[in-house]
């Protein structure tokens, strides 16, 4: 929920969008003239101004430019009943996002536009803190305490060329994670290549990582090259590394011992310089004790180990992956935007993700698909058979997400409830609920 200024000389018109905003809960606060404007401006932060253009002592446009002073960033969106084309020209060179005329068409026209300015704004802002924390990734969507450890830890190993092993369930990001590790790294500006080695057979894999020369068995009717070969300067993604039968960790560890390989039935030794991170949802220690895999490759591959945790350990990302994913699925279909109502966030919340994040973006995808306007608890395909009991240690967890939450914004509800995807009136209740003043 938002905290939004609105400024209007209109009072019956200031009145009409509060009546409609505030029934959306953001926190609403006007201003009549440029100076309440700018003086309200001054004294505390709006994570949105609807402005109008003309206003008893000025224009909208002193107050945008003010603003940027006071408040860079700051998303505004112009009322106005005399839209020409030169003004709209003017704000949107200042930083306006969006208009709004009036009269107003509908309530919905005015809660759409504010919801797609404040979903572009929290993105935005979310891709700016990762910037300054030194390791920008849009893909990646992080509001949990257990997932920002690891996001921390995957931003210190990035600048380095040390061996990454990604462990955690089937569905749980790793190759997304990958990939920023990539991109904040060195070789961020050379290949990028992924490859699933439980997607292919014992008899193709090894030529599928190190390439073959024509001839070198029936059907090699000219010279492949692998993926280490590909990924040459840049970095390579092996998902399910568990997966690998005993010649192919043979050759891996020699790869990651001396740099060099051969491509099958060649003879001529072949140099790479390539960062591998290497992905498993199997237990690999287990793996060694049970003689399925390589000790001396576990320790070359253990180097940097982060373990990424599953969805149901990480409650506060849920709500917003979910949003994210419900909002990139209407966009692409073309859809109006798509909200979730209260039922289908408790619904969400209390679901185990036994497939995780790749589930839950799969189960937004058929809802943009199937749902119009607000989705609903009874919208959302869970498995019947499946127990949407919260987990035991549900309400500890949740505690300790509000919590820290609060922590980093000073105790401002409004921010914290935001970043945990949940409405103000939810947080004061979970608040009263857990005792938390």
């Amino acid at each position: 929920m938002a905290t939004i200024l609105i400024v209007d000389d209109d009072p019956g018109f200031r009145k009409l969008l509060e009546a409609i905003l505030s029934g959306e809960g953001h926190s609403i606060h006007s201003a009549g003239s440029v100076q309440e404007a700018v003086r309200a401006g001054a004294s505390r932060r709006f994570d949105l101004v609807l402005c109008d253009l003309r206003l008893p002592d000025g224009d909208g446009l002193l107050i945008l430019r003010r603003y940027r002073e006071l408040a860079p960033g700051t998303p505004f969106v112009m009322i106005t009943a005399f839209g020409t084309v030169p003004t709209a020209v003017e704000a949107m060179k200042l930083g306006a996002v969006d208009f709004l005329e009036k009269p107003l068409r509908s309530p919905e026209e005015l809660r759409q536009i504010v919801r797609r300015v404040l979903s572009s704004a929290a993105a935005q802002e979310s891709a700016t803190q990762a910037q300054a924390a030194g390791f920008a990734c849009p893909d990646l969507i992080v509001h949990d305490p257990a997932m920002r450890e690891v996001v921390d830890l995957a931003r210190k190993v990035a600048p380095t060329n040390a061996t990454v092993l990604l462990m955690g369930e089937s569905g749980t990001g790793k190759e997304v994670l990958a990939r920023c590790i990539h991109a904040n790294s060195r070789r961020a500006q050379a290949t990028f290549l992924a490859l699933n080695c439980a997607a292919l057979p014992p008899t193709l894999i090894e030529s599928a990582l190190f390439g073959h020369e024509k001839g070198a068995f029936t059907g090699a009717i000219a010279q492949h090259q692998g993926v280490f070969e590909r990924a040459h300067g840049g970095t390579l993604f092996l998902d399910e590394v568990g997966e690998l039968d005993a010649g192919s960790q043979a050759k891996l560890l020699r790869v990651l011992q001396d740099r060099t390989f051969e491509r099958l039935g060649g003879t001529r030794p072949i140099q790479v310089d390539v960062r591998l991170i290497a992905a498993t949802n199997r237990d690999l220690k287990k793996l060694v004790e049970e003689g399925k895999f390589r000790e001396d490759l576990y320790y070359r591959l253990n180097a940097f180990p982060l373990e990424i945790p599953p969805l149901r350990r990480r409650p506060a990302d849920i709500l917003p992956l979910a949003r994210y994913f419900l909002a990139r699925a209407a966009r692409n279909l073309g859809k109006p935007e798509l909200e979730l109502d209260e039922s289908a966030c408790q619904a969400l919340l209390a679901y185990s993700w036994p497939g995780n994040v790749r589930e839950l973006e799969n189960m937004m995808e058929r809802v943009a698909i199937l749902s119009e306007g607000k989705v609903r608890a009874e919208d959302l395909p869970l498995p019947k058979t499946q127990s949407t009991a919260r987990p035991v240690r549900w309400k500890e967890i949740e505690k300790e997400a509000i919590l820290e939450a609060l922590r980093r914004h000073g105790g401002n509800r409004t921010r914290a409830a935001q970043e945990l995807g949940i409405s103000l009136r939810t947080l004061q209740y979970r608040l009263k609920e857990y005792g938390i003043r």
